[in-house]
């Protein structure tokens, strides 16, 4: 029975072509897929760098506005509960336009914003800074996650998906780094980090606005010439409008459990728990965000082979078996190697969440259904640190401070406790979900077209020998050959 139930999270082996693979896909990629690729890897990369540069310069940020920490926190907490408004705004802009210039003007915004918040003087215009980025932070996920995994071809994208995600990670070890070496070198502080992460955005906008569009949206449109229809911008617009409403008919309850899927302080914890120097604390972040990057890539391509939700629920499980090394040492060197471990863990699992989603997305709402649900499901769990922070005020610890015992907030039990508890809520919520495992969602309508709201409307179906042709390329091909 046990065996059984395994083996329902493998996927089933899939006859393929002898030049099939990870290794032969890489060799055949164009440069333009590359390019599409790491556009959407590099504008999620900023997007961790600009919002973990003020949780990085927390006590610098305090100083700056005369404010507690409590108050610079608040802002952070603004950007999170605004990123759910992104993520609608941009990702339905990218369902109904296509994939380029909705990033492009995603990433400006970005830009304008990081820019912003770097010639900020009081303590107001920061938090209104940093709210408005929020919206704009939103999008970027759902935009570029799927510019990014449907340029690639099916066998590259458990791969993709851990390289993808893992972008976040890399975007806080950048942060972290500059934070460490630049910030306290220079007279302008931190707002170093923001002029970098605003140059960066910028950066990517102009290399995305120099690249052609997606290749689903270019068949769309060609789609569209061959049958001669001339619909203009209104009555697509109606037309993406009346197909949504269809999606969400046909899809609440997938809706409702991808947002608990994504529904789930630790320099603080150091510094606090454990009498690290903020220094100390920094290159423990940055060690931890390297077993990330790992772990993410890791996971991401063995998902390729084993499935999605498996490699989710052995993914948590190391976590919880890496939970005592994450809390119990007291030394540099043992933190930090509970830091790469469940940092691996961790983010081995969410390696898996860019591709699961996409595959189990209403095939043509790529950009907002998986950027809605990845950002209302971090709006739930933005309330975690707050939840840490009052574990900490009951939870009690003594720790020698120069020589006299200090009482102090217990943040390692706290987090132990809590990371059990979320590791055990993911693997329940993953083992009941769905998985549509290398789900072909490239060759079906996109949602300004009619019928583009159903999971089995595929373009330029044809009947071909008692089946379907179900991509523009099969049909164009078949065309030729007679």
């Amino acid at each position: 029975m046990s065996v059984r139930f395994l083996q329902s999270f493998v996927p089933p082996r899939q006859k393929s072509a002898a030049n099939s693979g990870v290794i032969p896909a890489l060799r055949g990629l164009t440069w333009l897929q590359w390019a599409q690729f790491l556009t959407g890897w590099i504008a999620w990369t900023y997007d961790a760098l600009d919002f973990f540069s003020v949780a990085l310069t927390v006590p610098l940020l305090a100083k700056q506005f005369d404010r507690p920490v409590t108050s610079i926190t608040t802002a952070i907490t603004f950007t999170l509960l605004f990123r759910s408004v992104g993520a609608i705004f941009f990702g339905v802009l990218s369902d109904r336009f296509g994939r380029k210039w909705p990033l492009v003007g995603n990433l400006l915004f970005c830009s304008s914003l990081s820019l912003g918040t770097s010639f900020v003087n009081t303590y107001s215009q920061f938090l209104a800074v940093r709210s408005l980025f929020g919206i704009a932070m939103g999008g970027v996920w759902g935009l570029a996650s799927s510019s990014a995994l449907e340029s690639l071809p099916v066998e590259l994208r458990g791969l993709g998906s851990g390289i993808v995600q893992q972008g976040y990670a890399l975007g806080y070890l950048i942060a972290a780094v500059i934070n460490l070496k630049l910030v306290p070198n220079t007279s302008h502080s931190w707002r170093a980090l923001f002029w970098t992460a605003s140059s960066v955005a910028f950066t990517i906008a102009v290399v995305r606005a120099c690249l052609p569009e997606s290749a689903v949206f270019l068949r769309a449109k060609a789609a569209e010439r061959e049958k001669g229809l001339n619909l203009n911008t209104t009555e697509k617009t109606k037309v993406f409008v009346r197909e949504t409403k269809e999606m969400l008919r046909a899809h609440w309850k997938r809706c409702i459990y991808a947002v608990l899927l994504m529904a789930d302080l630790y320099p603080t914890y150091l510094e606090t728990s454990k009498g690290f120097t903020a220094h100390d604390a920094t290159i423990a972040t940055i060690i931890g965000n390297c077993g990330a990057i790992t772990g993410g890539a890791l996971a991401g391509y063995s998902s390729q082979y084993v499935g999605r939700r498996l490699t989710i629920v052995i993914c948590v499980l190391l976590v919880g078996s890496f939970i005592p090394l994450w809390i119990l040492p007291n030394s540099f060197s043992g933190l930090a190697a509970g830091a790469f471990c469940i940092q691996f863990g961790v983010q081995g699992a969410w390696g898996v969440i860019p591709i699961q989603l996409a595959e189990m997305s209403p095939p043509a709402f790529r950009a907002t259904f998986p950027g809605v649900a990845y950002q209302l499901g971090n709006m739930i769990s933005s309330a975690s640190a707050q939840i840490e922070a009052t574990g900490g005020r009951n939870l009690r610890t003594t720790l020698i401070v120069d020589g006299q015992p200090t009482n102090v907030p217990d943040y390692a039990t706290v987090q132990g406790i809590f990371i059990g508890v979320v590791a055990a809520f993911v693997i329940v919520v993953t083992i009941l979900g769905p998985e549509n495992h290398s789900s072909h969602f490239e060759e079906h309508k996109t949602a300004f077209e009619e019928g583009g709201g159903r999971d089995d409307a595929v373009m330029g179906e044809v009947e071909d020998e008692g089946r379907k042709a179900t991509s523009i390329q099969e049909v164009v091909g078949k065309k030729s050959d007679a």
